[in-house]
């Protein structure tokens, strides 16, 4: 069991540092140009649609189809942006296609329509006079992939934050079943999120519905693409993750304060947040690598504080025994403090490097949601000020009267406040990874 534990850490750690790479800095892909242009007049149908991309594609995220929803053959060329596709010899009249094209890295999709009349001959005789609309995904895919990427954020936080919490603030926790719970909890919804992730992201580049998010062929479709690369990346982190879970809830308070066990523990976490992180926008803008250092920084941040934050509310204080509140609560004050504020730097870091400018934070949507994510982490600072001052005048007094509830009530609302806005603050996060951004 030793050897095998030993294995999987050390798979984590090289799986960590091959994850480690920054990617390039890349916007969604979007149509730059087409040839014959949207809404041309042409003496003669063309063979050919010529369509440029602002970067490179693959062939098989590219899709066209005619009005009928006939997909039409896809060629490359010399320049990985620019896709030929066969028109098959188009009678005139008017003529309609529909594209789509999956963005390799975040796998957001994206997709238009472009129409042109060729020679004098009449329209459709079947009196269609208006082309296809372009396709997008499916309302109930969307908001599906929005509730997963959410219950993913919030796993990850109460798993990352909380195995933290309890491996350098209390110890004694391993053996308290609140705490074993909430672990085993975060675990299997992170896992599970990951996996759903998966067939919903098949469905939403697909555009399909949510039975196409159950079928084996769109999780293979999925893992051949880079997106389904990094999320069974971390589907292998969340079963590492288990190792290193069930290694300190058996070992108890030495396992936390051995090496090995560490050692894996960061391994794990940097895979976790990495992989989080590869999947967002922090790599579109002038400086990926700063990006990518912000976004990790601010995941490891909001981690260690909503984790921590949870784990304080729903194990520590109601057990309301003073020994614990003495030595608990100042110890997670502090690191709560480092961590706000290293979420507020590497917040305004990323900011900046996705929107880019005061105007499209103030009339795009991203630019509009991360407003509202501001206020609402702005009442969230408001309530951890409040549970501050408390341990700073009446933690004292709380442990002289051996944890009154009459005395530790208002820190207990305070941090449930705390913790029913951070709920809001990933809610919102989970709309920003699949909204266009601001750039």
């Amino acid at each position: 069991m030793r050897t095998l534990r030993r294995t999987l850490l050390l798979l984590a750690a090289l799986l960590c540092a091959l994850l480690g790479a920054v990617q390039p800095a890349s916007a969604h892909t979007g149509l730059v140009s087409s040839s014959p242009k949207d809404g041309a007049d042409l003496a003669k149908a063309p063979d050919r649609l010529t369509l440029t991309f602002d970067e490179a594609v693959d062939l098989a995220d590219v899709r066209v189809l005619t009005v009928d929803g006939d997909r039409l053959p896809v060629s490359g060329t010399a320049k990985k942006s620019v896709v030929r596709v066969a028109l098959n010899s188009p009678a005139d009249g008017k003529f309609a296609v529909v594209w789509s094209v999956v963005d390799e890295e975040d796998g957001h999709a994206s997709s238009g329509r472009i129409a042109f009349t060729a020679g004098t001959a009449a329209t459709r005789a079947d009196g269609d006079e208006s082309p296809a609309a372009a396709p997008a995904p499916s309302p109930s895919v969307r908001k599906g992939l929005v509730a997963v990427r959410w219950a993913g954020y919030l796993a990850l936080a109460l798993f990352v934050g909380g195995l933290a919490f309890v491996a350098l603030l209390w110890p004694g926790g391993t053996h308290e079943p609140r705490a074993r719970a909430l672990l085993g909890l975060a675990w299997t919804g992170g896992l599970l999120a990951t996996v759903a992730a998966v067939g919903l992201q098949g469905a939403y580049t697909s555009f399909g519905g949510l039975r196409d998010a159950l079928r084996p062929a769109t999780f293979a479709d999925v893992l051949a693409t880079e997106p389904g690369i990094v999320l069974a990346a971390r589907g292998l982190m969340w079963v590492l993750a288990a190792v290193v879970l069930s290694a300190l809830l058996q070992g108890g308070p030495a396992t936390s304060r051995s090496p090995g066990w560490r050692v894996g523990a960061l391994a794990v976490t940097f895979g976790l947040l990495r992989t989080t992180g590869m999947t967002g926008h922090n790599s579109e803008g002038s400086e990926p690598t700063w990006g990518a250092v912000a976004d990790f920084v601010h995941l490891l941040g909001a981690a260690l504080w909503i984790g921590g934050l949870a784990m304080l509310a729903l194990a520590v204080l109601p057990r309301r025994q003073t020994g614990e509140l003495a030595r608990v609560v100042p110890g997670y004050s502090k690191l709560a403090a480092v961590s706000v504020t290293g979420i507020v730097g590497a917040g305004l870091v990323l900011a900046w490097q996705v929107v880019g400018s005061y105007g499209a934070l103030l009339h795009t949507s991203y630019g509009h949601l991360l407003l509202v994510k501001t206020a609402v982490l702005g009442g969230v600072l408001v309530a951890a000020y409040a549970s501050r001052q408390w341990v700073r005048t009446r933690l004292d007094l709380a442990v002289l009267l051996r944890g009154d509830a009459a005395t530790v009530r208002p820190f207990g609302y305070s941090v449930a406040v705390e913790t029913g806005l951070v709920l809001v603050v990933l809610a919102v996060t989970s709309l920003l990874v699949t909204a266009d951004p601001g750039r």
